[in-house]
């Protein structure tokens, strides 16, 4: 894993941003453009998704049926487009765990909807991206 969070280009700074499974599904159910939303509030967002979210969606996406496999297919589609971080879980661990822990390691911006890993987040003192009000992104501890 890098240590850097930034990535300094010529004019601008890209900033890396974790993304969570859930936060995937937001262009289909509430029509926003993820990518340049994170862009507006970030700068510039370099959007990374970890090899073990991915695992986690493909998992789900074998067990889903109807239109409820028609959303995970378009997400994980969605997600495969990102730039993709390989790391392990290991066996105690939870794929929110994993998120924590490369999040921690990397000091970087992670984007959820999940109540309860935006929490752990905020005490590890960690950025947290989600959406407010079925409309907008906004982001935490910036």
């Amino acid at each position: 894993m890098q240590e850097n969070s930034v990535i300094k280009g010529r004019n601008s700074m890209m900033v890396k941003v974790i993304l969570d499974s859930n936060f995937f599904f937001i262009p289909f159910r509430f029509r926003i453009d993820i990518f340049e939303e994170l862009n507006i509030l970030l700068g510039k967002a370099e959007p990374i998704v970890l090899s073990t979210t991915l695992d986690e969606m493909r998992k789900i996406l074998r067990r889903s049926r109807g239109k409820k496999f028609m959303e995970f297919s378009a997400a994980l589609k969605l997600a495969e487009k990102c730039e993709i971080l390989r790391v392990e879980k290991e066996t105690s661990e939870e794929y929110d765990d994993v998120i924590l822990r490369v999040a921690k390691h990397l000091r970087i911006p992670v984007a959820t909807n999940d109540a309860e890993l935006r929490k752990k987040l905020r005490k590890l003192g960690l950025p947290t991206i989600y959406l407010r009000e079925k409309s907008k992104l906004v982001i935490e501890g910036y």
